[in-house]
């Protein structure tokens, strides 16, 4: 183990390099600032809960472990189970990219408190370890002595314990790379020279064992630590947190994921992703790639989300897992995070096309907006509803990843090469770009006008070409420059190019086509969901024996009965023309479409506090005119099938 002596690290900055050159650049969260939109109004209360939060509760048993006398009680949910101490490093996290996001020093003032008491825990246990896991140390010294015992998701009668050490690193390495804090570097480093010690003697056979076991981003913490210290030992580690049984397959260009745990296995592609990013093993892009091809465009449901009560199921059987428990909402954060990285390396629009639906339909809708609770589950199971945290007694990875996923809307909105300035999501923002003495606003009203436009304010002239995405769902683009029509050539799903010379004041308009759309569920020929544009529509289902949705457990209300859907009697060619506009924006109502009963849709990021469905069964005309009752009772065994065999 590592002698108390070395405590105190020295650190070496490095200037690692990437070994492939990215294509393009995300901006820092710094120089993105939201304007009023519902994202910027989900940061505020996303900001206001994490205030709320008392950081000495959070920081409990990390004191108890250390032998320290705690501060405050330990907060209930997960957070007094096996799993204590993962909030706090999403807690980390999501005060780092919140600081970074409004400048609001409260948050710096979090994240520097808390990685001094941090520093204090690790100093008493005076081997660079650090933890709130409950018979943590007794668990990690079997592991060093190689006695490894995996079942389900327990190493040596813990609870996934390497995932919470990964979110802890990665906590400490953003409270250092985005606030700054030097200390939270020396305390990162010592933990990982800890885990270093402590698997310096297992072989090979025993990692595997090992590694059946959730061990969350583990290679990408420590890869992103390489990255930052230069010191080669991290770089080595990270690539011995390679589970052989998952990934070599993935490698090979075989999907092996049915019965997988979902978000067990997206971090390990992160993991990939960086790892590629700084050796330029191919091997390691291309793994990556692969995963994301199968998971974002055959495995997931029309949210952007996927999986079934965590798990991934056979593609053919997307009809039998319209479940309570369908997309787990950390799987889509980390599934926007993969989509990041492959854009980086090479920016395709296709790519911001998942990235747009996943975030309005799954991220965004995955909040209170009263509360600014969490989702964990995103129910896809027609007439359930959503199920949120509790502010003080859930703490799910849900909870950790949603604290995180509300506080960095900004990272993605553009890109930018050397001189190129990539539009991705239509999202009203602010972006300073000082090295070319360049701030751009956007402002609009997407999705709810069909219009945004671009101010450029320069110091100078600069000539830049802008590039505009071409969004896959829509037909139609139109470009105009000082109001001037500009000539542009591409298709839907691609990126289209202004270039010259910008001046102060210039100004960008761009016009889409946002039609009504449906989308099939994979592998059914009649049942779809319905999209205006990006925008995932659900119905209202009203609250009949509906509790109040908040719980401490995710799954409290999956066995409750809920009312069956409404089907859509109507052929195919001609189901769209029964939707008329209903008064407000993105809200819809059918006309004789809807047995028993007409329903009124709105989109899925505003259906907070009532039943829904987003998936309808579609039931041909003739079959209904034969025997309705008959149809109606088949529609609703075909979408009520998951809970008989799931």
């Amino acid at each position: 183990m590592v002698a108390a002596a070395s405590l105190v690290a020295v650190i070496a900055r490095s200037d690692v390099k990437t070994t492939p050159s990215p294509q393009t650049e995300p901006f820092p969260l710094s120089q993105v600032r939201l304007l009023d939109s519902p994202f910027k109004q989900a940061m505020e209360l996303d900001g206001k809960y994490l205030l709320s939060l008392e950081p000495d509760r959070l920081l409990s048993w990390y004191r108890k472990e250390a032998g320290l006398e705690p501060k405050a009680p330990v907060y209930g949910g997960w957070e007094s189970t096996g799993l204590a101490g993962h909030t706090l490093g999403h807690y980390l996290s999501a005060c780092s990219l919140m600081y970074q996001s409004t400048d609001d020093t409260r948050f710096l003032d979090r994240v520097n408190y808390i990685v001094g008491e941090l520093a204090e825990c690790q100093q008493a246990n005076g081997n660079g370890y650090i933890a709130a896991i409950p018979g943590g140390k007794d668990i990690f010294g079997k592991v060093a002595r190689g006695e490894i015992n995996t079942q389900g998701f327990g190493l040596n009668g813990g609870w996934s314990p390497w995932y919470t050490i990964h979110k802890e690193l990665a906590g400490l390495i953003d409270a250092n790379q985005l606030c700054t804090n030097a200390q939270a570097l020396v305390v990162a480093t010592n933990l990982a020279n800890w885990v270093d010690a402590t698997t310096a003697n297992l072989t090979d056979e025993q990692w595997q064992k090992m590694l059946v076991c959730e061990y969350g981003g583990m290679n990408e913490a420590l890869a992103n630590l390489y990255g930052i210290t230069g010191n080669p030992r991290y770089l080595q580690l990270a690539e011995k947190f390679y589970d052989h049984a998952v990934l070599d397959p993935l490698a090979n260009g075989q999907d092996d994921l049915n019965g997988k745990h979902s978000n067990t296995n997206i971090p390990k592609i992160i993991g990939l992703a960086r790892l590629y990013e700084l050796t330029g093993d191919e091997r390691y892009r291309d793994t990556a790639k692969f995963f994301w091809e199968r998971v974002a465009l055959h495995r997931s449901f029309v949210i952007g989300g996927n999986g079934d009560n965590e798990h991934f199921f056979p593609v053919d059987n997307f009809a039998r897992h319209l479940s309570p428990a369908t997309a787990e909402s950390c799987c889509t954060y980390n599934m926007l995070k993969l989509t990041r990285h492959l854009f980086e390396w090479s920016p395709d629009a296709g790519l911001m096309d998942f990235y747009e639906r996943a975030l309005y339909n799954n991220i965004l809708a995955s909040q209170d907006p009263q509360t600014g609770m969490f989702v964990y589950l995103m129910s896809l199971k027609p007439g359930h509803f959503k199920t949120f945290s509790t502010p003080t007694d859930s703490f799910w990875c849900c909870v950790g990843t949603g604290m995180e996923n509300h506080a960095k809307y900004g990272d993605t909105i553009y890109f930018h090469g050397d001189q190129s300035l990539y539009l991705n999501l239509f999202i009203p923002s602010e972006l300073s770009w000082p090295e070319k003495e360049l701030v751009v606003r956007q402002e609009t009203q997407f999705p709810e006008s069909d219009r945004t436009e671009l101010e450029f304010k320069c110091a100078r002239p600069v000539r830049l070409a802008l590039k505009i995405r071409w969004p896959g769902w829509s037909d139609q683009l139109s470009v105009q420059v000082n109001g001037k029509k500009q000539e542009i050539s591409g298709t839907p799903g691609a990126y289209v190019t202004v270039e010259r010379k910008w001046r102060d004041g210039d100004s960008v308009e761009v016009h889409f086509q946002m039609r009504l759309h449906t989308e099939p569920l994979q592998a059914t020929t009649n049942i779809v969901a319905v999209l205006y544009g990006p925008i995932v529509l659900a119905g209202e289902m009203g609250t009949n024996g509906m509790p109040v949705h908040f719980a401490n457990n995710q799954t409290a209300y999956n066995r409750l009965p809920d009312p069956p859907a409404p089907v859509f009697v109507s052929t195919a060619d001609t189901l769209l023309n029964h939707f008329q506009p209903a008064g407000a924006p993105l809200t819809f109502q059918t006309e004789e479409l809807g047995k028993p009963n007409e329903v009124t849709l709105i989109p899925f990021y505003k259906m907070n506090d009532q039943r829904y469905s987003v998936y309808w069964t579609v039931v041909n005309p003739v079959d209904w005119l034969v025997n309705p009752a008959a149809a109606q009772a088949h529609a609703t065994r075909e979408m009520q099938i998951a809970l008989t065999q799931n």
